[in-house]
Order: C-alpha cells, then structure tokens, then sequence
C-alpha cells in the first residue's frame, strides 16, 4: 500500500511538472539568459535586453518560436523527471519521518516537513544536474553563437563528453545542491500554510470533511504562489551562480568562471548586490504562475488518483 501511494504522489508530480514547463518556458529562456549577461562584454553571443518584455520581444524578432523554446525538450524531461522523483522522494520520506514519531503525515512537525523536502531535493539533485546543464546551455545558444552549437540534447550530451569529460555533466552542482533549500522552503511553507486553510475551514464549517475535500483549486494557487515567492527571494542568487557555472567554455576551452567562489567574487566585485537577481522579474513572471498550475495540478491528479482502487 506504501509504494501504491508512492507512485500516486510521483505520477501526479510528473503531470505536473510537464504542464508548468509547457505553459512557461519562454520566461525561463529570458531569465537564464539575464543570469548570465554580466553586462561587460564578456558574453558577447547574448543581446543586451532592457527588461523582461524588451528581451521576449528580441528573441522573438531574431530567433522566433524556436529562440522562445530553446532547451525546451531536455526542460521538459527534466521538470517532469524532477518533480516526480521530488514528490515521490517527498512522500516516501514524510511517511518514514511518520512512523519515527508515531504521527500522521499531515501533522508532522515543520522540521519533519523540512527535513523531508531537503531529502528529497537532494536525491532529485544528483539526478537530473546533467539534464539542466544541457537546458541551460541550448537556452544561451543564439545565431552569434561563437562556437558549433550543439543540434539537440543528445548532440550536446555526446559533445560534452568529447570536448570536457563527465565531469562537465556536474557543473554548478555545489549551488544546485544549496538550492535545496529552496524547495525545502518552499514545501515547509506550503505544508504549514495548508494546515493553517484546513484549520481555519474545518472550524468554519465544523464538518468532519477532510483536507482533500475542504480545499479547492484556488485555495492551492494561493498556497503555491505564496510559499513560491518565499523561496525565490531567499534562494535566487545560488541561481545566478549555477547559471554562469554551466555556461560553455569559450573556443579555447577556458571555462569563464573556476568554481562558485570565482563567481561570487567577480559578481561582487564587478556587479555588486544587483548582479545576483538578475533576471529575478522573469524568474518571478513564470515560478509564481508555474507554482499555481503546479500546484493545482498536482493536488488534483493525486486526488482524482486516490479515487481509483488500487491495481492487484
């Protein structure tokens, strides 16, 4: 019955996640390549964008459907992947912390929730890093593209290996796996602003219904964007870091930055504070959003899931 809700909870985060990269991706283009765009010559291949719509509007003038939609195949494999694997890592490891302390899994403590979702980030992590290298590399591939741009996720994973080794595949690991934090942010907020709805509604209706009958779709919008907006302030610069981590190495095969420290000192030192959000208003335009579809997908498909007897 465990590995029967299990998958439940990773069929449902997959559907989720396939539908919130589909509806969002062209933001999540603008917003990588802003990370990245030092804005002192030094990344040459991306146009110099005033804001979010100003640069939706250039890819769209120079590249077209395909510019808006670069990286879009490995984005789509790695969310679906990551959110399944995060929701499943996510269930497994609420329903062990249950039995530790003897409680229900709605009703863990907010460090249990914490825990919970630190573990689970960190598997989904070592996972999928190679995926979203690719993505973020095929997302700043434009027509001035110095070097032969890669055709596609697999011209890119075979160049990679050729050019730099497996070891490329992992770049920008140390701050993705900070990055946990953020979905442990994010689900903590989540879990205990939910138990705060369903008190709040159980009392004004004193019924015995349960969670999943007491919240509706508008309620987890709200629950998502909300928790969303905490992680992303908290979190977005270990973004920028990994972001200019992965970048392609020049025509020499220099990368541009050694390490996240390298980063953070030539960010600081040339860009100040500010160089650290950028692209923070595009990443804002499509998780606040991606949150409520993934969110209200999410918590429909497992609910309409959980209605279906289970297969013997």
């Amino acid at each position: 019955m465990v590995a029967h809700w299990q998958w439940e909870n990773a069929t449902a985060g997959a559907v989720a996640g396939f539908t919130t990269v589909a509806a969002m991706h062209p933001l999540d283009v603008v917003r990588t390549r802003f990370q990245v765009n030092e804005g002192r010559g030094l990344s040459t291949s991306l146009p110099t964008d005033k804001n979010t719509a100003h640069a939706l509007f250039t890819i769209t003038r120079i590249e077209g459907l395909r510019g808006l939609y670069a990286g879009f195949f490995p984005a789509v494999i790695g969310s679906t992947l990551s959110w399944s694997l995060y929701f499943f890592f996510y269930g497994r490891a609420k329903q062990r912390y249950a039995r530790g302390s003897r409680d229900d899994d709605e009703k863990l403590s907010p460090a249990l929730h914490l825990a919970s979702a630190a573990e689970a980030g960190a598997l989904v992590c070592l996972c999928t890093n190679p995926i979203w290298l690719v993505k973020t590399r095929l997302q700043l591939q434009t027509p001035l593209h110095q070097t032969r741009p890669y055709s596609g996720l697999l011209d890119a994973f075979r160049t990679i290996m050729k050019e730099e080794g497996p070891r490329a595949l992992y770049k920008g690991i140390v701050p993705a796996l900070v990055l946990v934090s953020h979905g442990a942010i994010q689900f903590t907020a989540y879990e205990e602003l939910r138990k705060v709805i369903v008190d709040f509604k159980e009392r004004r209706r004193k019924s015995e219904s349960t969670a999943d009958n007491l919240l509706n779709s508008a309620d987890y919008a709200a629950l998502g964007g909300s928790s969303k907006v905490a992680a992303v302030l908290l979190t977005y610069p270990f973004q920028v870091i990994r972001a200019r981590l992965q970048q392609r190495p020049s025509t020499n095969g220099m990368p541009r930055y050694i390490d996240s420290l390298h980063v953070i000192r030539e960010t600081a030192r040339f860009e100040g504070l500010r160089g650290f959000y950028k692209g923070l208003t595009a990443n804002l335009l499509k998780n606040v959003p991606a949150s409520y579809i993934t969110f209200i997908v999410y918590e429909n498909v497992l609910k309409l899931l959980k209605q279906q007897p289970p297969t013997k």
